[in-house]
């Protein structure tokens, strides 16, 4: 008899575990899988955006020990370092070495902050549980001192680099929103100050119309096309020497990958090079990287989910002798909170080849390019912050099986009626 093939996998988020749990489901006892993480805890970020409202940190988490050792997965708390892909070995800090005969790298995306002078210092960043602390500190500040009569200049900025703001203008809609049910909204000016072309750029014409009508009915002052270069303590400048005053600075900072993998081909961000269908990396035939952590240019939790399925499809076709044909379609899906309402946006991207825009709506997405908003999609919201935390604790892929089918089903009925 041969040996089970041997999967490890890096990471510990979206695109890892429902890679993971996919393979067992498709594969069974056939393989042996083993997982590598930083943290024995899932944490689900886009539930993050609720943090500065109020929202209790720990309960974005999901503890893993269970979830892995209920689908017979090994799990291992260590901090990748380095793969030797001709050897077929993965380097952990702690010395261990970990053969593999197909590599997941699905380590994700990290912020570099400083990549813009003076922005770490001055700004209160999204992106973990611990700096959306820092951001409500910032707004009830904000609050409370407008309780007291006091004017307050509160600035979103995107920087160049950053790879999916979708989750800032959730934060700048939702801080709108909170103002006005305190009832100091009329004593907060709010500045957005992205370096898109458009808001919302990935997503198409669609998404910037409609956060240019939500802008102006809801009072925001909204700038594209400025690129920073520099933040001081109470203003900042662009690169056409302009300046721009604040009282407190909201930032999503610019992208680069978590971790770097020299023995890879990557960007200069440290993505790695893939094939766009099979999420494998570039000359290698059996290591891939889904999610963050390759160079798919949008990053964005249901986009990973799609490139952890396409993985798993691939090396699950390849184990069980059948042809592949569930390759990455980039049809993104998401829903964008303003606390009073919500959008649900549903886009068919593709690559364009031009490093300033790399993604463009597809020219024939017809009927599948969808836009609406509704308070009824903010029940889609919750529905998905608690779904995929619930299967992942269960040791379940989000994307596979029966709740998804049912989900999908009500998503594209709630679209049918809500959305154009």
């Amino acid at each position: 008899m041969s040996a089970k093939l041997n999967i490890l996998v890096l990471g510990g988020g979206f695109a890892a575990l429902e890679t993971a749990f996919l393979l067992r489901m498709r594969l069974h006892d056939d393989v042996d899988i083993r997982l590598v993480c930083e943290s024995d805890r899932f944490v689900f970020r886009p539930n993050s955006i609720y943090i500065p409202f109020g929202a209790d940190p720990e309960s974005l988490y999901v503890p893993l020990a269970k979830p892995l050792r209920r689908r017979d997965i090994d799990g291992v708390v260590g901090r990748v370092v380095g793969v030797d892909a001709d050897a077929r070995l993965v380097s952990l800090a702690d010395g261990q070495r970990l053969a593999y005969d197909r590599l997941i790298v699905a380590t994700g995306a990290g912020m570099r902050p400083d990549e813009v002078p003076g922005l770490a210092e001055h700004a209160a960043t999204i992106w973990t549980p611990e700096s959306m602390l820092g951001v409500r500190d910032r707004f009830e500040h904000v609050r409370d001192r407008a309780r007291k009569a006091q004017h307050q200049r509160v600035l979103f900025l995107v920087p160049p680099n950053n790879k999916c703001a979708g989750p800032l203008y959730e934060v700048v809609l939702m801080f709108e929103t909170w103002l006005r049910r305190h009832g100091v909204r009329h004593r907060v000016d709010i500045t957005w100050s992205t370096y898109e072309e458009t808001y919302i750029q990935a997503f198409g014409p669609r998404l910037h119309e409609l956060v240019t009508r939500e802008f102006a009915e809801r009072g925001i002052t909204g700038h594209v096309d400025e690129v920073v270069t520099e933040v001081r303590p109470d203003a900042f400048r662009y690169a056409d020497g302009i300046a721009r005053p604040y009282d407190h600075l909201i930032a999503f900072p610019p992208y680069v990958a978590a971790v770097r993998y020299g023995a890879l081909p990557s960007d200069d961000r440290g993505f790695l090079a893939t094939d766009l269908q099979t999420r494998l990396v570039s000359g290698t035939d059996n290591v891939y990287a889904p999610g963050d952590a390759g160079d798919f240019p949008i990053k964005q939790a249901f986009l990973a989910f799609l490139q952890a399925d396409a993985v798993a499809e691939h090396i699950a076709a390849d184990v069980k002798g059948h042809a592949f044909t569930r390759p990455f379609d980039p049809v993104s899906m998401c829903i964008m909170e303003m606390f009073d309402t919500a959008t649900f946006a549903k886009v068919p991207v593709e690559l364009t080849g031009d490093a300033a825009r790399p993604v463009r709506v597809r020219a024939d997405a017809n009927g599948q390019y969808r836009v609406g908003t509704s308070p009824v999609w903010r029940l889609g919201k919750k529905m998905l912050g608690y779904t995929v935390p619930m299967r992942f604790g269960a040791g379940q892929p989000f994307h596979a099986g029966q709740t998804w089918r049912a989900m999908d089903a009500g998503i594209k009925a709630m679209a049918g009626v809500l959305a154009d």
